[in-house]
């Protein structure tokens, strides 16, 4: 059953037209339910019948029932039906032949199509592969991508390492096969630290390796595992026992985790993204080896890991190392760990030196000698020369670490035949080997570090790297012999190298006894055993005896020719391994024999061997490597002599050499190559010679009627020549011919000459007796193709100047319409080879300095730039389906390179940047890996010219800002940018400092305008302004002030749009400061704005400061705009003498000075917002913002518009900082809290008498400080009283700007916390009251006019009994005799607690006057029971605190006095009980007993204070006796004590 479902893969087993119809079912269901939603009911129901018709035609071709011609018909409909629906919905063109079947282009000439696609101008090609089947395409691309390449690589990142080790690790990962049980790779080492993370905190969330040189056979194999042992470093035990001394950095064994990836390797399973969790198994004691335990993993069904192990992620790459770099750059660069595999890849490039000697230290048996128990045996690996000295850095214990000097093993505890299987490479320089030798000693170890100490090596191994006849050490096991002697002994080289290393070289040497005790000195052979295991994996030093030979052969010329012989002896797969050096070897002999013949058959048939050996299947992958030989690193100039004659005088002689003929005729293609480059070289860097050509022509005509005698001559020759023509035949014409033209399209004109008429003869031959057509048409249609390019070298510019032209005016005006898919790609081919021809013929013909033509090169340059950025070409546009079709049948016509101007490049610059970045930013990763490096060739050029190329960096700037806003660009063209640029830029001796500065700024601003354009039509206008602000102040961080400008004015829109004038005043404000109140003429970049008419920075100055006072008008910032007056007035008063001007700007400054005296403005809240987890975009990404609210906006209102915008994210519900799982976590979390803003008053209003409404302003603006307290339960909680133990944890928040700004929120600096006592937070809270009360009271005498429900609302709340002013519980918690013995120290804030208390009377009594004078009738009964209420109040605190009263002269001025003087609440306590004293003369000596419950730090500031405001003619009157107690008992210094006792005078004034 078919259903409409998107993405369900549907198999064509059917015939075309039921598979098409399926599909155009699938597009129109799609299209049919947007018209649904778009309530398009028309469309809708017409496509709906459509729909229905196709479906019942479906099911009736299905049935199979239909009769022949009824049938017909029915295909007839469904195909009209289909082309008329899809031309309904404006889908693409299909073309169809007269049977109803779709065309294929590629077996269509393009007349025919043309005309087809006018004929079907009413059809659209319908879908053909849906997603799932696009996803087949890919499996089956993917499929042959891997069966083209012969290399392959697994690709590993490691996440992260779950275990609880304890000490230091090593993970050490590697490939294993479980049948073998056999490591197949390197390790790949990661240190682990005891914390839990890598021990390379550089590495962190960059752990990422490719385990490289697989081939088809390790594809092949049954299972592969991917494996990793961990192995502890620390102590012997895991242990927590320090009272004695242990050892430290011992290798133990800890455990492995092991994951079958067959599935990865074999490509059905294809994730990079998914994590594989990989289970940890422990060891199960301390004699558990890490192999055996390997493979009782790999055993078992499951692993009981308790939550440990490894979370991994794995992906199979195709190619090697090189190739993966190239392809994956943004998996594998230069950082990634290579671990290679343990013996040679399949292919072996040229230049692909390695020198890889593997050890595995397999096992060992080892007597316990004079111990109790088995050794703790540590092996030492060391490399020394024949000297005895150690080669540094030439020991790998695996891929992702540095060199060391010498490897230790891994210690099993007491084991006497422990198993090691640890493998190491030693990678010597290759001038070392024959010089070097393994040492291995072997060295007891104790977990106690004074024991340890004295131990010292026991026995000594050791094995030399070469062996006596040249040859490097056999791969294999090998059974050393432990050697016994003193410490120092065993460290001496010259006292060992001398005897035998291995056991079978010593019955070598002693074949009777086996052993010879009186050779060795000092040393004993031990009854211990130790076995190892080498690999060599060397592309110079080889184990075959013939093959050393020969490429050693200078040593001794005289077995020459034996050693030419014994090369095709040799395995294949040695003689590949050295491919470079044998054919090197080669060409030598034959060069350094020039004089002589004596070698150059004997040469001859040797490179004839190695070439049949590469044609051969086992190694026909090695073809690439003989290429890349002859193109890049052959070099024998006079080869081709040579060979031309040995291959002349066996084609002269083919009966009596037939053998060696048939072989040289199989190798004649590659013999072919080696010629022509030998002469291709010889034209380079030698005089060029047509007597030596003789030679080469006299071959190929040889070579020609030797093709004649096979193809016409069938009977009377030979037996020999017989078989050779049946072998060869007409196959060998064809491959023969096609490599004569692959010549004449790379050799020399004369070349040319002499090849063409040879083979346009024999082709004539051949047409006029109809043989082999097929052949001879291609190699014809080869032919002309060569004859084309020729001619193309002698065209005119005239001719490409109008070509260009032509070719423009096409790609722009679209000759056939936009839904002739095939006919616009075929068009676009031809463009494209067109181009790339006329590119060459510019670089030879219009190069030079003489015919060099500036606008024919700007206008080819314009042309490409045309080609590759035409919207037929941009197949992102386009539905993955109809761009899977275009790229599966034209492939991706945008790649190609451009050639460069030589050395006229300069004259493009700047012109040519903006074209070229348009090019580099089309989103395909080829094309821009060719186009971004000509950015450097710009650099270089215009640096070569002017020491400099701020040219190229501004055009690039500012033509980058406008591609990436209009849609270009994106994070993968960043990341290829800064590698391509980076990498070109440290590679050139000038430009490596100042080009990665300017590639790391490029990459800086894309990053920014990348996030700019990702939310620049988001709803969220707050994220569109964040951007906007780090776009604009990374334009100002490198001064380029007209980009700056510019997003000032999007930013000052915004705000505008969302009537935040106060911050649009701010954006404006940063304009204005740009300029000068000068006549300097104003640049055009400061003018952006058309409302702007100004030719001066004054005049534009003045239209500017003109627009913010009145945004500052809107936003009631009328401070701010006062400011600007004033400077504004002095230029209208002294430099422009505007009076008029002046006298407006007067009045509305009048104006303002009166709003602030007498406009209420409410104060806005400020919320604290920090945004969680890695899903948010990078610039809130775990960070904390402080916002300004809007007016009267609550934070729950706030937390709602935010989480509107957010619907993703989650409330946190404590205001506690988030852990670190929250962080990094993949989600978004939200935490939001109301903070109090801190008053920074200015200084001209500092200790002076200001009126609250001018202060109050200050109190929400110009902040930059703010604070939050959270309260914290300390101990048990008391049921009868829960401010006992409630104290108030305090957090101080600084911005990174003042607020209000060019944002209403900035991002929080820094934070720092402090605690407050219960008891000091009691204090604090009766204080905020009592200044609340005394607020309400101001403003109400200030303004009679108030409403007075505020003030009933607050009164009630106070003195009503069942609230009794929050003070009852104070009484309880902080009063009692119980707290006042445990807190002795708390008595001086106990009476100032008291104190405060005592103080809220008068307020309140104040407060309960005022409301009796404005309360309404209606409101009389609430009033009396207010007075009832604080009668009640009053009598019960004046009878315990004592009595207050207010001075009517300081009570307008109290809260100023406290805000201005920062006074604290003791201090601001003890200034009412001074301004008591100066009225209440009656009173004094109640007063100044009180004075005893302050410190003199608050007597001090509450004495000033007064002095300050009040004047010095209020007298203060107190008794001598009081005043003197007062200060004996306060604990002074001389000088305070002093200045105290001259203040207080009995009746004497202050």
């Amino acid at each position: 059953t078919l259903y409409l479902v998107q993405k369900e893969t549907v198999i064509p087993t059917e015939i075309p037209l039921i598979h098409e119809v399926t599909t155009t079912l699938r597009e129109w269901a799609a299209i049919w339910r947007d018209l649904y939603v778009g309530d398009k009911r028309e469309m809708f129901n017409t496509v709906r019948d459509m729909i229905y018709d196709l479906i019942e035609w479906r099911s009736q071709i299905l049935s199979g029932t239909l009769p022949q011609d009824e049938m017909s018909e029915l295909k007839q409909k469904v195909t009209s039906k289909m082309d008329y629906g899809n031309k309904y919905l404006d889908l693409d063109l299909v073309v169809r032949d007269k049977d109803g079947n779709i065309l294929d282009p590629d077996l269509t000439s393009t007349v025919n199509l043309f005309r087809a696609h006018e004929t079907a101008s009413k059809q659209i090609e319908a879908r053909i592969q849906e997603e799932k089947s696009q996803k087949q395409n890919m499996d089956l691309s993917r499929q042959a991508k891997f069966a083209s390449t012969p290399s392959f690589a697994l690709f590993v990142t490691l996440k992260n390492v779950v275990c609880k080790i304890g000490e230091d690790a090593e993970v050490l990962m590697s490939l294993y096969d479980p049948i073998e049980s056999k490591f197949i790779s390197e390790n790949y080492l990661v240190r682990w630290s005891s914390s839990g993370l890598v021990k390379d905190i550089d590495q962190l969330h960059n752990l990422r390796a490719v385990f490289t040189d697989l081939g088809n056979e390790d594809l092949k194999r049954e299972k592969m595992s991917f494996v990793c042992q961990i192995v502890r470093v620390g102590r012997m035990e895991l242990r927590e026992n320090n009272t004695k001394k242990l050892t430290s950095g011992l290798r133990r064994p800890f455990g492995v985790a092991v994951m079958d990836v067959t599935d990865i390797i074999t490509g059905k399973m294809d994730d990079e993204d998914k994590q594989h969790f990989i289970p940890f198994q422990p060891v199960a004691g301390e004699n558990d080896f890490l192999q055996t335990v390997i493979n009782k993993v790999i055993a078992a069904k499951e692993v009981n890991h308790k939550g440990q192990g490894l979370w991994v992620t794995l992906k199979l790459l195709p190619g090697d190392i090189h190739q993966i770099r190239k392809d994956f750059p943004h998996l594998v660069d230069r950082s990634t760990a290579v671990a290679r595999k343990m013996g040679f890849p399949e292919i072996i490039m040229p230049g692909d030196v390695r020198n890889d000697i593997y050890v595995t230290l397999v096992q060992g048996d080892f007597d316990k000698g004079s111990k109790t128990t088995p050794k703790n045996v540590e092996v030492t690996m060391s490399v020394h020369d024949e000297d005895g000295k150690k080669l540094e850095n030439v020991i790998f214990p695996g891929a992702g670490d540095d060199g060391i000097l010498e490897y230790k093993s891994v210690i099993y505890y007491q084991v006497k035949q422990p198993r090691w299987f640890e493998t190491i490479k030693v990678a010597i320089p290759i001038e070392d080997v024959n010089r070097s030798h393994l040492r291995f000693t072997f060295k007891h170890r104790s977990s106690q570090d004074c024991k340890d100490k004295s131990e010292k090596n026991f026995a000594l191994s050791f094995v030399k790297l070469m062996r006596y006849d040249g040859t490097t050490l056999r791969d294999g096991e090998h059974d050393l012999i432990v050697y016994k002697a003193e410490a120092k002994k065993l460290e001496d080289s010259s006292m060992y190298l001398s005897l035998a290393s291995t056991k079978p070289e010593m019955e070598e040497r002693n074949p009777s006894s086996g052993k010879n005790t009186q050779n060795l000195g000092s040393f004993s052979v031990s009854k211990d055993s130790f076995q190892i295991l080498t690999l060599v994996c060397s592309t110079k030093l080889t184990q075959n005896v013939d093959l050393l030979g020969l490429l050693k052969w200078r040593s001794n010329t005289s077995l020459l020719q034996q050693n030419l012989r014994h090369l095709m002896k040799v395995e294949g797969g040695e003689v590949v391994k050295f491919l470079q050096d044998t054919l090197d070897a080669l060409f030598n002999i034959m060069m350094e024999n020039s004089d002589s013949e004596t070698f150059d058959t004997l040469v001859f048939d040797a490179l004839v061997f190695i070439i049949g050996l590469i044609a051969d299947r086992k190694f026909h992958h090695f073809n690439p490597v003989l290429e890349t030989y002859i193109r890049k690193h052959f070099s024998a100039t006079l080869a081709y002599t040579k060979l031309t004659k040995v291959l002349k005088n066996y084609v002269d002689n083919a009966e009596k050499l037939t053998e060696q003929l048939l072989k040289a005729l199989k190798a004649l293609e590659y013999i072919f190559k080696f010629i022509v480059r030998s002469r291709v070289l010889f034209n380079q860097y030698v005089l060029p010679s047509h007597s030596e050509f003789c030679g080469f022509e006299k071959i190929f005509i040889s070579m020609f009627s030797l093709w004649s005698i096979v193809i016409y001559l069938k009977t009377g020759l030979a037996s020999r020549l017989i078989y050779l023509i049946e072998l060869a035949h007409f196959s060998l014409y064809r491959d023969y011919f096609t490599c004569c033209v692959c010549v004449c399209l790379c050799v020399c004109e004369d070349c040319r000459e002499i090849l063409l008429p040879l083979m346009t003869e024999q082709l004539k031959l051949h047409l006029e007796n109809h043989e082999e057509l097929d052949s001879c048409c291609q190699l014809l249609s080869n032919i002309l193709e060569v004859q084309i390019f020729v001619c193309l070298s002698h065209v005119t510019s005239d001719f490409l100047m109008e070509t260009f032209i032509m070719f423009k005016d096409l790609i722009g005006k679209n000759v056939y319409p936009a839904d002739w898919v095939i006919m616009n790609m075929m068009q676009n081919k031809v463009f494209l080879r067109a181009i790339n021809q006329y590119a060459a013929v510019l670089s030879k013909k219009f190069l030079d300095q003489t015919n060099f033509e500036l606008q024919l090169w700007n206008n080819y340059f314009h042309l490409a730039v045309a080609f590759l950025t035409q919207e037929s070409l941009q197949l992102e546009n386009f539905s993955s389906d109809k761009r899977a079709k275009i790229f599966q049948k034209h492939a991706n016509l945008r790649i190609s390179s451009q050639h460069p101007a030589g050395p006229h490049k300069i004259k493009f610059i700047p012109e040519m940047v903006g074209p070229i970045l348009e090019m580099t930013l089309v989103p395909e990763i080829e094309l821009r890996k060719a186009t971004i490096p000509i950015f450097f060739d710009m650099m270089q050029c215009e640096f070569h010219f002017r020491r400099c190329f701020q040219t190229f960096e501004n055009e690039i700037i500012t033509k980058l800002d406008h591609e990436v806003e209009g849609g270009r660009g994106d994070e993968q063209y960043k990341i290829l940018f800064q590698k391509i640029l980076l990498e070109h830029c440290r590679k050139h001796k000038y430009l490596a400092k100042t080009g990665e500065t300017f590639v790391t700024l490029v990459v800086r601003l894309l990053e920014r305008l990348l996030d700019y354009r990702t939310i620049m039509h988001d709803e969220n206008k707050e994220n569109r302004m964040s951007c906007t602000v780090n776009v604009l102040n990374f334009y100002k961080e490198i001064e380029r002030e007209e980009m700056y400008i510019r997003y000032l004015y999007k930013l000052c829109d915004l705000h505008k749009e969302c009537d935040n004038y106060t911050e649009a005043g701010y954006t404006l404000l940063l304009h204005a400061k740009l300029l000068k109140w000068s006549e300097e003429a104003c640049a055009a970049h400061l003018t952006q704005r058309d409302g702007y008419q100004a030719t001066t920075q004054c005049q534009l100055k003045d239209q500017l400061y003109q627009e913010i006072i009145k945004y500052f008008d809107k936003g009631k910032m009328w401070e701010e705009a006062i400011i600007l007056g004033k400077e504004l007035a002095e230029q209208y008063e002294n430099e422009m003498f505007d009076f008029e001007q002046l006298s407006a700007l007067l009045r509305k400054q009048a104006q303002f000075y009166e709003n602030i005296v007498k406009v209420i403005r409410p104060k806005p809240d400020y919320f604290a917002v920090g945004y969680y987890g890695l899903g948010f975009p990078s610039f809130l990404r775990n960070k904390m913002f402080i916002y300004r609210g809007k007016e009267y906006e609550r934070r729950e209102d706030f937390e709602a518009r935010l989480l509107t915008q957010l619907p993703n994210a989650e409330k946190m519900k404590t205001t506690t900082p988030p852990s670190e799982d929250i962080r990094s976590s993949s989600g978004q979390y939200i935490q939001c809290f109301t903070v109090k803003p801190i008053l920074e008053l200015p200084p001209k209003f500092q200790n002076k008498p200001v009126s609250e409404q001018i202060v109050s302003f200050y109190t929400v603006n110009e902040v930059q400080k703010y604070q939050y307290s959270r309260p914290v339960r300390k101990g048990e909680k008391d049921p009868d009283n829960e401010f006992a133990n409630m104290w108030i944890e305090r957090t101080t928040f600084v911005t990174a700007y003042k607020l209000p700004g060019i944002l209403r929120w900035f991002e929080v600096l820094s934070v720092s916390a402090e605690e407050i006592s219960p008891l000091e937070n009691a204090m604090e809270t009766m204080q905020l009251t009592n200044e609340k009360i005394n607020n309400m009271v101001q403003r109400h005498l200030n303004d009679p006019s108030l409403p007075i429900n505020p003030l009933s609302m607050l009164l009630n709340g106070i003195v009503d009994p069942a609230v009794m002013g929050g003070f009852t519980n104070y009484e309880k918690a902080f009063f009692t005799e119980k707290y006042i013995q445990e807190h002795p120290n708390d008595q001086e804030k106990i009476e100032k607690l008291k104190d405060l208390i005592a103080w809220q009377i008068p307020n309140l009594a104040e407060g309960v006057r005022i409301h009796g004078e404005k309360v309404t009738e209606a409101l009389r009964p609430f009033h009396e029971r207010l007075e009832a209420c604080f009668k009640q109040l009053k009598e019960k605190v004046e009878k315990q605190y004592g009595v207050r009263t207010l001075v009517t002269i300081t009570s307008a001025f109290m809260h100023s006095s406290l805000i201005i003087h920062g006074c604290c609440s003791s201090q601001l306590a003890c200034m009412h009980h001074i301004s008591s004293g100066w009225t209440l003369t009656s009173q004094y000596k109640q007063i100044t007993m009180n004075y005893y419950t302050y410190s003199l730090s608050d007597l001090c500031v509450a004495c000033l204070s007064a002095f300050v405001f009040v004047g010095s003619w209020l007298p203060l009157l107190v008794s001598s006796s009081l005043s003197w107690d007062l200060v004996s008992s306060c604990s002074l210094g001389n000088a305070m004590h002093y200045y105290l006792s001259m203040l207080l005078y009995k009746d004497k004034l202050l």
